[in-house]
């Protein structure tokens, strides 16, 4: 075969290859030569942002990443561990694949589930559920509906065909995210304490084993792809796009665990961003050795790779494990069963350098820590500055808005909102019920799921509302990790943790890294006032285009455990004559609301009303309410405000209710009362005849408790004597709008 010649490596190319001038001296300095090409694109995508982290990391350190609970903190391995009693733990993170998904829809998410997938089994845990949370423009928009029905049918396709349920997410659409969607995928996974497994490379002699599917060039440079805003230019990074197979994702997952449960490996890690280039510095770093790989090893389904091209793809369905030569063979006869490739291609040193030979000749040799996340990789702390926008925001005078002339019509306009409406249309693609653990169904506050050897159950839920973040990062931020918590809660769970996805703009700008700045610091808050340690996640920057860059989104993924089947409890009401009880305070806060989105065509004001130490005190009083029995059903008030979750109790469940309330307005207009979507409020559904112990509880945690009315079976529901809503109409827009909306010509 007849050698392909590889271009002179200058600063120029270097430059070519995202990195800077003082990033490509560093590489200099490190090597003490100019580096071959092979090297330069190792440190291209190593040293990109997507891997380094390099505007992230300083202020990532700052979040609480201990806990009673917490087995793996962030960063350490793969993903995240808890302990959750009985020998087991939970595998979980949160991930994006923003880019991809914006030229490639169907691949790109499909193939952001599958990568997350991986990071779980990786760890020797069994992927139990799925979730997301997707961000896109103007529903009205063609571009959009095409972007929502790939990514949609990638998510489903890949994760009903690999057997894991999709259970729970979150769709938001505004005009912010219309040329740059936002695809955050998430896996849960449960392990034995025994079964752990770690991404490390260490014992000198051992042998390197690619294992999975043959190598191709799809995937080169999506590292760095990753990390630049999206242009006109980005159609053309379709290359950088990986191309997924779930089945045999499907016979990966079970060779690996059959060979972590056998004892048989020493290390593994997924090929996620930049291929054998992350596993093979990132596991040897982490065990303070290096490797020697000999890439005419590698199984590749193209023709003429180079040594750039073969260490660089991110070809799908792939893994790196280190293992004893005396457990070889084992290895490979397993792999061999699953029908999936499985070969030695180097070998574990002890001297810190990955070298990389190919077609007889060395094409790279690196330090391993040099390259990696906490080592060598370049770390920087960017210029902050206030954006200007938020002092007209904040100045916004609500009192110059008049008052809908028809409040009615304004529920029906919210009904009809794509951020209100049922996203039944999306999560009906989804297989939900796989593996039969399933026990709240998407369209729940949070999703619950059992756990095999054990009594307890597992709540989790992914949320952001970044509007709020958009109008105050700090307290946006918290209130997402708050109202995930309170999803949590309203099933019977217990929050423990947080994985979470942080989406933002471009961090060399001030005003960009101001927001992601204040919304790290608002995460961190809310985190350590619940008790909720991040267990890791992820840092997607450069979420913009030429136009603009879309809201801050630090999405949060929440994990609660719930102790046992009889706690769990579901949005709806149960019962004609239940009486409808709300939990904490109204204070008609439409600031940030969807409603004022829907009514007025404004994004202003503040974020809304939020009491951080309150909130702690009505998650344990909630908690403790449906622990002892006296809770039927329970909502978190969030987008849309009270009437919203009023009615949702109302019409998710099988039977269809409807309600007489009474709302006290102590002065303040009704539209905002119902429309308002002030933080720390559950509506909660409970026999009559437990009121007195209901505000006994209540009392303990100082939470303020107000019997408002009592479920009905009318075709009409009732606020205050003077608004009518009429049901039928209102689930038949809740329910239908976004189907209609999504095959609109």
């Amino acid at each position: 075969m007849k050698t392909i010649e590889e271009p002179e490596v200058t600063k120029a190319l270097a430059l070519k290859h995202g990195l800077t001038e003082e990033e490509y001296q560093r590489v200099l300095d490190i090597l003490k030569r100019t580096p071959t090409y092979t090297e330069l694109g190792i440190y291209s995508v190593m040293w990109s942002e997507h891997c380094s982290y390099k505007n992230s990391i300083a202020q990532l350190k700052t979040l609480p990443r201990s806990g009673k609970r917490l087995l793996v903190g962030a960063g350490e391995e793969n993903a995240g561990l808890v302990d959750i009693g009985d020998g087991l733990a939970v595998a979980f993170k949160i991930e994006s694949h923003n880019h991809p998904s914006a030229v490639e829809p169907y691949q790109g998410a499909a193939t952001g589930v599958g990568g997350i997938m991986r990071d779980i089994f990786t760890m020797g845990a069994r992927p139990i559920a799925a979730l997301n949370s997707l961000r896109f423009g103007d529903i009205n928009d063609k571009q959009t509906r095409h972007l929502l029905k790939g990514v949609v049918k990638g998510i489903g396709d890949y994760g009903n065909s690999f057997g894991v349920p999709t259970v729970a997410g979150e769709v938001f659409f505004d005009p912010c995210y219309q040329t740059n969607p936002l695809v955050n995928a998430m896996s849960i996974g449960i392990v034995e304490h025994g079964n752990v497994a770690s991404a490390i490379a260490k014992g000198k002699g051992n042998v390197v084993m690619i294992v999975g599917s043959a190598t191709g060039r799809d995937g080169i440079h999506g590292a760095t792809f990753a990390s630049e805003e999206i242009s006109e230019a980005s159609e053309s990074k379709r290359p950088s796009v990986q191309v997924g197979d779930p089945f045999t994702e499907k016979l990966l997952l079970e060779a690996t665990l059959e060979v972590i449960n056998a004892g048989l490996i020493v290390g593994i890690q997924d090929m996620g961003a930049a291929g054998i280039t992350c596993s093979s510095t990132e596991m040897s770093a982490k065990g303070n050795s290096g490797m020697e790989i000999n890439l005419d090893l590698v199984p590749i389904r193209e023709t003429k790779m180079t040594a750039y091209e073969i260490m660089l793809s991110e070809s799908q369905e792939r893994m790196l494990i280190v293992a004893e030569p005396k457990n070889e063979q084992a290895i490979i006869k397993i792999f061999k069963k699953w029908d999936l490739h499985c070969v030695s291609i180097g070998k574990v040193t002890d001297d810190g350098m990955v070298r990389i030979f190919h077609e007889g000749k060395l094409k790279a040799e690196v330090p391993a820590e040099t390259c990696v996340l906490g080592g060598g990789a370049p770390v920087y702390i960017r210029e902050t500055k206030e954006p200007e926008y938020l002092k007209q925001t904040r100045s916004f005078n609500f009192d110059s808005l008049q008052a809908p002339k028809n409040i009615p019509d304004s529920i029906y306009k919210l009904l009809q909102s794509p951020n209100i409406s049922s996203k039944r249309w999306v999560y009906e693609q989804y297989d939900s019920m796989v593996r039969t653990n399933s026990v709240n169904l998407p369209g729940s506050d949070a999703a619950v799921v059992r756990i095999k050897k054990s009594e307890k159950l597992l709540a989790s839920k992914t949320d952001c509302n970044s509007r709020y973040v958009y109008l105050n990062p700090r307290k946006g931020a918290m209130i997402a990790v708050a109202e995930s918590g309170r999803n949590v809660v309203c099933t019977g769970g217990k929050p423990i943790a947080i994985t979470n996805c942080l989406n933002f703009g471009n961090p060399y700008k001030p005003e960009m890294y101001w927001q992601f700045k204040e919304a790290v610091a608002g995460i961190g808050e809310a985190c350590i006032a619940m008790d909720t340690p991040v267990t890791g996640g992820n840092v997607s920057f450069y979420n913009e285009s030429p136009q603009a860059a879309v809201f801050p989104t630090p999405t949060i993924g929440m994990l609660g455990i719930v102790e046992t089947i009889s706690h769990v409890t579901t949005a709806y009401f149960k019962n004609d004559g239940d009486s409808i009880y709300l939990l904490g305070t109204n204070r008609g806060d439409i600031s940030g609301s969807e409603f004022l989105v829907q009514e007025y065509g404004l994004t202003t004001g503040d974020a809304p009303y939020f009491d951080l130490a309150f909130e702690v005190k009505l998650q344990e009083c909630a908690l403790e309410l449906i622990q002892k029995g006296f809770v039927k059903s329970a909502h978190d008030i969030s987008d849309g405000g009270l009437i919203v979750s009023l009615i949702e109790s109302a019409i998710v469940g099988k039977q269809k209710f409807s309600f007489d309330v009474t709302l006290p307005l102590n002065g303040t207009q009704l539209h905002k009362i119902l429309f308002g979507e002030d933080q720390s409020r559950i509506i909660i559904s409970a026999d009559k005849s437990n009121e007195a112990q209901l505000h006994s509880i209540c009392s303990k945690y100082n939470v303020p408790i107000a019997n408002i009315g009592v479920v009905t079976t009318k075709n009409a529901a009732n606020v205050n004597g003077e608004v009518v809503v009429d049901m039928a109409k209102a689930n038949d827009l809740y329910f239908n709008t976004l189907h209609k909306k999504v095959y609109q010509n």
